[in-house]
């Protein structure tokens, strides 16, 4: 008993170690997942960050590229004239099958007034044109000379102006190339295919994207997927100006010209990359840069999972999901390990103390026998009642040592699942007389009543005779022993009828001092032995009742023990019925 306390001490001194371990443990991971999420939130915001200015960088270069394949340089200008020289080049754009612009115009202003020629897209050529009304503004800053300002938001522009140099012209005559976004081509062509190179992960795009106009947000030229504004949904994730205005940048590279769009820095790409470079005739540097501005595009992101934040925050959440489980798990292992050794070590005790009863139950027997065998052999037992006396009791012991075995043999066959074999109808009446027959002495010995009751139209159920007598045996001799000298015994079969079909209900009761509460649900279990029954040395090894369960839920039947303590027990046995046309098997 000491050491069986000192292991329970032990086991529980373990298992709340563990416990306290995988509470540390938890808290650590909780602490652990904030960092991760946290430093995973500004991973996924600098990841996007980059991603959306390496494609604003792309959408200016593109700009920026297609406004100089436009400019004609000074040799050209020279050599053909001012008109001739800009058509050449428009021809050469539109051959490149990016029409990257709606509208390609061009404005000379001479003498304070202004003449647009605009080009036709079908024939190339440069026609003079009415200035058209929205762009009213633009016409009055190219008079004015003044870097341009949208002032009419649903056209986004792209203006380049080139101021000639000093020797080349009149004072304040300026040529003007205004260029129109094709904000249909744009959406179509453009911004799906800088999306796929810039926000696109293995194919898939994780991102809801939004182009708008600046000075006028409700004006979107594209949607990666059709639906409200980003913007009339909430916050998103990161936004870039796409379209920005830079002063040319000369070949050779010079700062920023005072006045003209202060602090937007070089274009994409540094100094010496193509781009509205405003060169003079023969290549020098003119006296005031070209420059590109224009209504501001505004690219938004918002994560499709609803924010980084959202995904960060389910994310950790399935990290916290996953820890707890695994906590969980190893709890659940640990509690099941400990399970399965106390059940182990408690089987270990059942089995030793099987071994203990059977060597016991062999032993005394056996020197009975042996005890007898030697009286007759040497002439002790006279009188013919004296041998009939000694070989009734060989013949008693030889049959407990028989039922010994008997049980010890099913109990192995059980285990096998071969405990059931042969079955057939079985009449369930004349099979309780045998049983009740092979008891028949003991009974009476023990002075018992039996009392026996079959309704009259009970079926035969199929059975394998010989198990179900040893079942039936083996509960009549359980109610004989825990029977008081002088009690009774009633057996009663009946029929049950129900969705799952006719079937036989048998009760074998005994008015003893019943089962101890604490014992009932062990009663079913092998080697196990009531306090009574060592107390009281009752023969027995602890595996009738287990091999009765067997016995008949081999049959497809069950059993239950109806239980009054200091009044008796009942074990209620329940087979389906055998059917009409039931044959051998």
């Amino acid at each position: 008993m000491r050491k069986r306390k000192q292991r329970a001490w032990r086991a529980w001194a373990s298992w709340s170690l563990l416990a306290a371990l995988c509470a540390a443990l938890a808290f650590l991971q909780y602490q652990w997942i904030g960092e991760i999420s946290g430093a995973q939130r500004r991973l996924l915001r600098e990841d996007i960050d980059a991603r959306l200015d390496l494609l604003r960088r792309s959408f200016n270069e593109s700009l920026l590229a297609a406004g100089a394949a436009l400019e004609p340089d000074a040799a050209q200008i020279r050599q053909l004239g001012n008109q001739k020289a800009y058509q050449l080049r428009f021809e050469e754009w539109k051959g490149q099958g990016r029409p990257l612009f709606r509208k390609v115009a061009l404005a000379e202003v001479r003498q304070g007034s202004s003449v647009l020629y605009q080009f036709d897209f079908n024939t190339g050529l440069l026609n003079r044109a009415e200035w058209p009304r929205e762009w009213a503004a633009v016409r009055q800053d190219c008079l004015e000379a003044a870097p341009w300002v949208a002032r009419a938001p649903q056209y986004p522009l792209l203006l380049e102006s080139r101021f000639d140099p000093p020797g080349q012209g009149a004072p304040g005559e300026r040529d003007w190339l205004i260029l129109e976004l094709d904000t249909a081509y744009v959406s179509r062509t453009l911004f799906p295919e800088l999306l796929g190179r810039y926000l696109r992960n293995s194919g898939k795009l994780d991102y809801e994207i939004e182009v708008a106009l600046r000075e006028a947000p409700a004006t979107v030229i594209f949607q990666s997927e059709p639906g409200a504004s980003l913007s009339a949904r909430g916050a998103a994730d990161a936004s870039t100006l796409l379209v920005e205005g830079y002063p040319g940048f000369a070949e050779g590279g010079r700062g920023n010209q005072p006045g003209r769009n202060p602090g937007a820095g070089p274009p994409p790409g540094g100094p010496g990359r193509a781009g509205f470079s405003g060169r003079g005739p023969g290549g020098e540097p003119p006296q005031a840069r070209s420059v590109m501005t224009g209504q501001g595009l505004v690219m938004t992101v918002r994560h499709k999972a609803g924010s980084l934040d959202a995904l960060v925050t389910r994310g950790r959440r399935q990290n916290l999901a996953l820890s707890a489980g695994m906590l969980v798990l190893i709890l659940a292992t640990a509690a099941l390990l400990v399970r399965a050794s106390r059940q182990a070590q408690r089987l270990a005790e059942l089995q030793m103390n099987f071994v203990a009863g059977v060597s016991h139950e062999l032993r005394t027997p056996l020197t009975v026998i042996r005890t007898a065998g030697f009286n007759l052999r040497g002439s002790l037992a006279g009188r013919p009642e004296q041998v009939q006396r000694y070989g009734k009791l060989i013949q008693d012991e030889s049959e407990r040592l028989s039922t010994l075995v008997e049980q010890v043999l099913r109990f192995g066959a059980a285990s096998a699942g071969s405990l059931v074999r042969h079955r057939e109808p079985v009449a369930l009446p004349a099979l309780i007389e045998e049983s009740l027959e092979a008891h028949r002495e003991a009974l009476q010995k023990a002075a018992v009543a039996v009392e026996t009751e079959f309704a009259p139209d009970l079926p035969p159920v199929l059975a394998d005779k010989l198990a179900l007598k040893h079942a039936l045996q083996n509960l009549i001799d359980n109610a004989l022993k825990f029977s008081a000298a002088g009690g009774w015994i009633g057996i009663t079969a009946s029929t049950l009828r129900g969705h799952a079909g006719p079937a036989v209900e048998l009760r074998v009761a005994d008015r003893g001092e019943g089962i101890p509460e604490e014992e009932r649900k062990a009663i079913f279990e092998p080697f196990f032995r009531g306090r009574r029954a060592i107390k009281d040395q009752i023969h027995g090894a602890g595996l009738g009742l287990d091999l009765v369960k067997k016995i008949v839920e081999a049959h497809g039947g069950s059993i239950s023990v109806e239980n009054a303590p200091g009044q008796g027990a009942a074990f209620v046995l329940r087979l389906p019925a055998a059917q009409p046309d039931s044959s051998q098997s």
